[in-house]
């Protein structure tokens, strides 16, 4: 069976299922006896394990058994957990991620057996220690469930292929194989009681045997054992070059299989069996006897998220048996596709804004065009919405990998602390979250080794000696927030000062006049670091820096609050698309701009008399508040067609808690409009964050609020 077809499905359903396991031993760290937990975990290695063999990755398959074994053993209450065996079992899931990486680059799983692991899982199984810490094991059995020793085969007790009868037909097949040669043999192979799925394990077992012989009957027929209308056993005729033994030990090697029983069949007494009667026409013959019709379909696992290549055998124009869950009815898409329609919707938005603009010059246009426009406008403008929510991905996909980190770091760093993390289901576009996870990364480990404070000192000041960080995610307007604080010692800026001043960032006068935000400002830097010691978690100067760059590469904005001795918050604003806006137009000059509707707040009308000079810049006062004005005439160096005497236009921007006046010339109107990068050629001017193609051709400039402030 070709199974490439199936890898980007197989990869994608390892990830979902590595992150699973990667929370679920999180979970049995803290309770290493809820029974859940640890039935959750087996079903995940024990599906990671089937997928494995499927695509044919032996490494990832053996090590994944094991895994299973151990939790064989701690299910039936053989093995208790402890901290030793937790520990190992995370090295085994960086081996899995390692092996899936392998396979994402180079569609191999690599050279690694990772032997150590395995040594480490089956000394787990006798009860031997581990890293320091003993397992608790019971003496009465140590060998996983899955390895029983079979049964003694001298007798025929079991085996139920002796009572298959045969019809005419079969049987002249049967005796023409064994006068050429062929050994004929009978088969029952017994499935064990915890197997999930029998008709998978089942496939596996006529897969394997199909590799050395030909089954010619099945008892119950296949169509039965494919819908798993069958106990714990199935029984086999089948004709064969290979011995007996070969044959048996292919059926065993199939995982969860109890045992197999078979012995060459009696030919003599095939004449003697009684003719085939209507009620016995269980057994299917030889040519409904190969592989049942999964055998073109992908190996079953245990759960509806499993990959193609491990779904149920079950085709899906059958009616699903009544005590089974129906399946998600969900498409897997490839998320350059979802671009291309993006793209198609961004030119359908662009020449509806054109048709719009030809009929307003044109002045020709009647009621009904307009009615037809106004519906056109409705229809696109529910399109993009609805483009843009099949886009949309819940950032858990990125967050569930920070527990895990966190607990790392905890040992590593030698420092007690805790992560809560909250909104895990708010959804970002999906070319963003994929985006995100470094940035989130280096703030949390930020936390963890600058931010809080060692057990001693915090019990010292009178905190918990367990740190807090929290990460939380909300939706706020068309943005989504997302927040890393932590109950640390926060930022102390004088040595933050101190350092740039030794670094010649700033100069010493420089610093004396630097409000505190601007000095908190400086960490973001490259190269910037106040840690005294260079490890391996920081104190390169690597991080903050990178930080900053991604989140503004993705249109959005960092802001950090900070206070000394009680914590900081890092707090990243971005945008819910990044594909289309609605847009406020401005004209400033004879250019035509545009300023993003997420980050205006009001448009103010401003006599001339009510601009004030506060320390030489300008500034009004607009309820209560002063607000500092930016000439955009000036910053984009375009003589304004204004009169000096005249009002003022003023859009007033918001960034974080910071507000500015944008002074323009006039206001065009509100538009949906298409953002299409500069390129590298133009990355230098940060205040202008992309261009537009407005409905007449003409190409407009965005203009970025949190720059400009």
């Amino acid at each position: 069976m070709d199974v490439s077809q199936y890898l980007e499905i197989f990869l994608d359903e390892t990830n979902e299922h590595l992150q699973n396991l990667n929370t679920q031993i999180l979970s049995l760290e803290q309770d290493p006896e809820n029974m859940d937990t640890i039935n959750e975990i087996f079903r995940a290695a024990h599906s990671l394990k089937g997928m494995a063999g499927t695509m044919g990755y032996k490494r990832m398959q053996t090590l994944t058994h094991d895994m299973e074994n151990v939790f064989s053993e701690v299910r039936n209450g053989n093995i208790k957990v402890n901290a030793g065996m937790i520990d190992v079992l995370f090295q085994c899931l960086d081996a899995l991620e390692e092996y899936n990486t392998n396979i994402r680059e180079s569609s191999d799983e690599g050279q690694n057996d990772n032997e150590p692991l395995i040594k480490q899982l089956n000394a787990i199984l006798k009860g031997e220690s581990v890293d320091g810490a003993v397992t608790e094991a019971a003496p009465a059995k140590t060998e996983p469930a899955a390895e029983k020793a079979p049964a003694a085969e001298a007798n025929t007790e079991g085996a139920k292929w002796l009572s298959i009868k045969l019809n005419e037909s079969q049987q002249t097949v049967l005796k023409e194989a064994a006068k050429q040669g062929k050994k004929v043999y009978g088969l029952t192979v017994k499935v064990q009681e915890s197997c999930i799925l029998k008709a998978a394990r089942a496939f596996l077992v006529f897969k394997a045997i199909e590799e050395t012989s030909e089954i010619i009957v099945s008892e119950p027929s296949t169509q039965d054992i494919e819908d798993e209308k069958f106990e714990l056993d199935f029984s086999l005729i089948i004709i064969s070059d290979a011995e007996l033994d070969t044959v048996k030990k292919a059926a065993k090697n199939v995982s969860e299989i109890e045992d197999v029983i078979g012995g060459a069949m009696d030919m003599d007494s095939l004449a003697s069996s009684a003719p085939e009667t209507a009620a016995e026409k269980t057994a299917t013959t030889a040519v409904e006897a190969k592989t049942p019709a999964v055998a073109a379909e992908p190996v079953p696992a245990e759960d509806e998220h499993q990959p193609a290549a491990a779904a149920a055998p079950t085709p899906a124009a059958k009616k699903p048996a009544a005590n089974k869950p129906v399946v998600n009815r969900t498409v897997r898409v490839d998320i350059e596709k979802l671009d291309t329609l993006m793209n198609l919707v961004s030119e359908l938005i662009i020449a509806k804004n054109s048709l719009v603009s030809a009929s307003t010059m044109t002045g020709t246009s009647s009621p009904a065009v307009n009615e037809q426009i106004e519906y056109l406008e409705s229809v696109t403008t529910s399109l993009h919405e609805s483009v843009m929510k099949v886009r949309m991905v819940p950032i858990e996909s990125t967050v569930n990998k920070f527990p895990r980190m966190v607990r790392d770091l905890q040992k590593k760093l030698g420092k007690k602390m805790e992560l809560y993390m909250t909104g895990e289901d708010t959804e970002l576009d999906r070319t963003v979250v994929d985006q995100i996870g470094d940035p989130l990364m280096h703030l949390l480990r930020n936390s963890a080794d600058h931010g809080l404070e060692s057990a001693e000192v915090r019990k010292e000041r009178g905190k918990p000696e367990v740190g807090s960080i929290f990460l939380d995610a909300y939706q706020d307007g068309n943005n989504v927030v997302i927040e890393v604080r932590d109950d640390g010692n926060g930022i102390d800026t004088e040595a933050v000062k101190k350092k740039a001043v030794e670094r010649g960032i700033i100069t010493p006068e420089q610093g004396e006049n630097m409000s505190e935000k601007e000095i908190i400002n400086l960490l973001f830097n490259a190269g910037f670091s106040t840690a005294k010691v260079v490890s391996d978690v920081s104190g390169r100067g690597v991080g903050l820096d990178v930080v900053k760059s991604m989140i503004e590469s993705l249109s959005g904005e960092v802001e950090v609050k900070s206070k000394l001795g009680e914590g900081s918050s890092w707090i990243i604003r971005l945008p819910l698309t990044l594909a289309i806006i609605q847009a406020l137009m401005v004209d400033i000059g004879n250019e035509k701009y545009a300023i993003s509707l997420g980050s205006i707040q009001t448009i103010e009308d401003i006599s001339p008399s009510d601009v004030k000079l506060v320390q030489a810049k300008e500034v009004i006062q607009l309820r209560d508040l002063v607000i500092p004005l930016i000439r955009l005439n000036e910053i984009l160096d375009i003589e304004s067609k204004k009169d000096p005497n005249d009002n003022l236009v003023v859009v007033i921007v918001k960034k974080g808690d910071k507000l500015a006046g944008l002074v323009v010339d006039e206001l065009i109107g509100q538009q949906e409009i298409v953002i299409k990068s500069l390129g590298k050629y133009i990355n230098k001017c940060k205040i202008i964050s992309g261009a537009t193609v407005l409905g007449d051709g003409e190409v407009a400039l965005i203009l970025d609020a949190n720059a400009l402030i």
